[in-house]
């Protein structure tokens, strides 16, 4: 198959990817789009890693990672701070609204998730970031797991219809990548 088609298959289901669910959840908050394209870039950096030999054939794997994860930090910056603006920065009004078990799950998830950024950039200046960048992956894909509870829980788009259904799936496809990943692919039988 043509090289040149197949990385057009690979941009458009990206796209899509990431564009369906605002589609659908289009209307409203604005702070629930950054945590849907948060979410949904994540969800691409999970099956990415799954696929990275193949990915790496066919487009630029390491533009596509430092370009999505810089929009991802800024989404996963924007989702609470919108939040809490909303609220005039009344975190017990949040908690209140919302309920805490799945706001700190939130919580939890964004301080597993930052470590990523937190990591990238000490590893420039670091070897012990370096050694144990694997182990700094590990824990921000457990903070994106995290966030899939959190979001199906309080993503008020999430709790019927078809992007409850995309959220499923975009989960369990999410955590079964990552344990392709992280113990399968890097401890074969």
């Amino acid at each position: 198959m043509n090289n040149k088609f197949i990385t057009y298959c690979i941009t458009v289901f990206a796209w899509l990817a990431v564009l369906y669910p605002l589609w659908v959840a289009r209307g409203g908050a604005i702070f629930p789009l950054f945590g849907i394209t948060a979410f949904t870039l994540l969800w691409l950096h999970a099956l990415s890693g799954a696929f990275e030999p193949w990915l790496r054939q066919h487009i630029n794997f390491d533009r596509f990672v430092r370009i999505t994860s810089t929009i991802i930090l800024v989404c996963i910056l924007a989702h609470p701070l919108l939040l809490l603006a909303m609220f005039g920065f009344d975190v017990f009004g949040i908690l209140e609204t919302y309920g805490a078990f799945y706001i700190e799950l939130g919580v939890l998830g964004w301080l597993l998730l930052i470590t990523y950024d937190i990591g990238k950039f000490f590893k420039k200046h670091n070897d012990f970031f370096v050694t144990h960048w694997n182990k700094i992956l590990i824990i921000s894909n457990i903070g994106f797991l995290i966030t899939f509870f959190h979001s199906l829980q309080l993503g008020s788009d999430l709790q019927t219809g078809p992007l409850r259904l995309m959220w499923i799936f975009y989960g369990i496809t999410a955590a079964a990548a990552i344990f392709y990943t992280y113990v399968l692919k890097n401890h074969p039988q």
